[in-house]
């Protein structure tokens, strides 16, 4: 396959050391790659240095002439706010006159009606703000996309819509995301940032994980025999040197420093260990006898108090050992749910249609990460959970719980207002794992956490003894966590019996059809749609092909679906009969 991108010992050094070191890899013609690495391990920072808005130390990074590229950002550009969404798509061809036709087109494509069309971007959602930086991109021709966590923020939805435009992009393409099931479903290729290295697996997320995780025990026995035969050598390094040195011997002397160049060769050639993960999530919680943590009677939801209704509860409750997913559009509510319900838990307010269990105690991660007081220090900000433990009550406890999640002690005097977000809400969870609650509502737990951390958050609630109301869009994490599903939708809170069928559910209420193609590269003579769709047919057949021969727990079943829909629409075009 044609080489569009590649590097040779690319290093990049920031004020705390390496942020890579010696990093060496190459990106082909339809390579598919998920990005994946802890939070802070330099994702952003690599897709910045490959699309040149960011510059290595040193290091080379090649880019082939035929290689188109586009990098999509996590952020619209602030100057596009107060633009219409159709001004802020036009405005990266406004000097292409010969590309302004297709702009109506792509807004049907990218699901935007006409009247959207004019709505100023800082009213458009999340969801939306991520189809209006694809269309921009789009609107250049490009063969390769640099997409920095697309899913972050997004509803099921629009979550859903992006892993469908991805299944149908044909060029090639780097996806930074958490969310390990979109990196299963569209990408065959996985790049894992650890160390300051860049670890390269020809295989989808999870099985490349399991991979690396099978390296690193190798790679620990290896170090333990490689440091066994170590000891053995200084061991007697040091007798040799010592009886050298007692009996006037040059010979011993000679042979001892001899086995000392070879233990410092051994030392300077010894298997790398990983320090792994910086921090373990953990949560205390206990079951309380009870019929009912919280019950809803005709509940109606509003965004705050006079404004319209946002939906009914109609009649749910939830109990002891219930897991409970809270399914939505963005905008729908969830949100409003989980903060009506605390706000009556802190005011201890009595209320018909809203019902809690008083001898429960309850915790709440609210999304926006406001529960922690900004000008408290960091120790000071963990003692309204820390109270509820005895063992974690001291200021002592504290600050070793800061320093296992991360915090040096050097920080601890910083006031929560000078933490980045990915930082606060760290913070927060390190004071709900160091309370223990009966019940637990959790909006969005997992927006600032990486792989690793929505892994043990899953795992964690999966053993959570007590309730839990969890709002959240990562697939992975509601079918890890949840044993029941709530979803908003036309204005009521509907239970569905698993979570195939509440996406379902979803899924009948939004998702444009999107089936995006790099411009085709053209040789001599133009190629005609026939050239195209056979050029196509055996693209799919080939990686359908690849994909049923690997071992069955490492095929990706949603691409296989959508790769045989789109040959049989192929062959159906092509009047090709089985």
């Amino acid at each position: 396959m044609t080489t569009l991108i590649s590097t040779q010992a690319l290093q990049l050094d920031t004020h705390d050391g390496f942020l890579f070191n010696e990093l060496a890899f190459t990106l082909r013609q339809g390579d598919r790659i998920g990005l994946i690495g802890h939070n802070g391990c330099g994702k952003s920072t690599l897709l910045g240095l490959l699309s040149g808005t960011r510059e290595a130390t040193s290091g080379t990074i090649h880019v082939a002439r035929a290689c188109r590229l586009q990098h999509v950002e996590q952020h619209l550009p602030a100057e596009l706010a107060k633009l219409s969404l159709y001004d802020a798509l036009l405005a990266p061809v406004l000097e292409q006159p010969e590309l302004h036709w297709r702009i109506d087109s792509l807004l049907a494509e990218l699901g935007f009606d006409i009247e959207t069309a004019q709505v100023p971007v800082h009213s458009l959602s999340g969801g939306q703000h991520t189809r209006l930086l694809l269309g921009r991109a789009l609107l250049q021709e490009p063969n390769v996309l640099l997409l920095d966590e697309p899913s972050n923020h997004l509803d099921l939805p629009s979550l859903l819509w992006l892993e469908q435009f991805l299944l149908a992009w044909r060029g090639a393409f780097i996806l930074v995301s958490h969310d390990q099931r979109l990196l299963d479903n569209v990408a065959t290729r996985s790049w894992i940032l650890r160390d300051s290295r860049l670890y390269d697996f020809d295989l989808p997320c999870g099985p490349a994980l399991a991979a690396l995780a099978e390296a690193d025990l190798a790679a620990a026995a290896r170090h333990a025999a490689e440091q066994k035969e170590i000891d053995r050598l200084a061991v007697s390094s040091t007798r040799l040197a010592l009886w050298g040195k007692i009996y006037d011997n040059v010979g011993m002397a000679r042979k001892a420093k001899s086995m000392q160049r070879r233990i410092d060769k051994l030392q300077d050639e010894q298997s790398f260990v990983s320090d792994g993960a910086p921090w373990r999530l953990t949560l205390r919680g206990k079951a309380l006898a009870a019929d009912q943590l919280l019950a809803f009677d005709g509940l109606e939801v509003r965004a705050v108090p006079q404004s319209p209704v946002l939906f009914h509860t109609g009649q749910l409750w939830l109990k002891p050992g219930d897991r409970v997913a809270l399914l939505g559009a963005n905008g729908s509510g969830k949100s409003s749910l989980l903060r009506l319900c605390w706000q009556a838990i802190q005011a201890q307010e009595e209320r018909s249609d809203l019902r809690y269990h008083h001898a429960a105690n309850i915790g709440y991660y609210d999304q926006s990460l406001r529960q922690l007081a900004d000008t408290a220090d960091l120790s000071d900000a963990l003692y309204p959970f820390a109270v509820q433990n005895e063992a974690a009550r001291s200021q002592v406890a504290r600050k070793q719980a800061l320093i296992s999640a991360g915090f040096p002690y050097a920080r601890h005097g910083q006031t929560v207002a000078t933490l980045s977000g990915g930082e606060r809400a760290r913070l927060l969870f390190l004071g709900l794992s160091l309370a223990s609650y009966h019940l637990l509502l959790l909006d969005e737990p997992s927006n600032h956490l990486d792989m690793q951390g929505k892994a043990e958050l899953g795992q964690a609630l999966r053993g959570f003894e007590g309730g839990c109301l969890l709002v959240s869009h990562d697939r992975d994490l509601i079918e890890t966590a949840c044993n029941r599903y709530w979803v908003v939708a036309d204005g009521q809170l509907e239970e569905w019996p698993d979570a195939a069928s509440a996406y379902a559910r979803l899924s009948a209420e939004d998702g444009p059809a999107l089936t995006p193609a790099p411009r085709v590269e053209q040789a001599s003579a133009v190629l005609t749609d026939i050239d195209v769709q056979l050029e196509r047919l055996c693209e799919l057949e080939q990686l359908l092909a690849e994909d049923l021969a690997r071992k069955p727990r490492h095929q990706k079943a949603a691409s296989q679906q959508a790769w045989q829909a789109e040959l049989a629409q192929l062959n159906q075009a092509l009047g090709i009969t089985s």
